[in-house]
């Protein structure tokens, strides 16, 4: 399978892109999207993810063992700070 993942503010600096796809193995969940992700980019986007928030074809997604399906998009929303 095929997801796009879209990174934002603080995920998109640790990441060093803006939107990437990514092939992962039919079944696999955010959770598995997740150590994908942090296993291509290293420590410092291992540390965001943990910390982020994700929408998953615009829906928030907030168990990590939803499972994914070809072609949907993730966005991942570190925290943001402002007033």
């Amino acid at each position: 399978m095929t997801i796009s993942v879209r990174y934002f503010a603080g995920a998109r600096a640790a990441s060093g892109v803006h939107e990437e796809s990514v092939a992962v193995p039919a079944g696999s969940t955010v959770h598995d999207m997740l150590v994908t992700l942090g296993a291509r980019h290293g420590d410092e986007l291992s540390r965001v993810l943990t910390a982020s928030s994700f929408l998953l074809d615009g829906v928030a997604v907030r168990d990590r063992s939803v499972a994914l399906t070809n072609g949907v998009e993730l966005d991942v929303l570190p925290p943001f700070a402002g007033g």
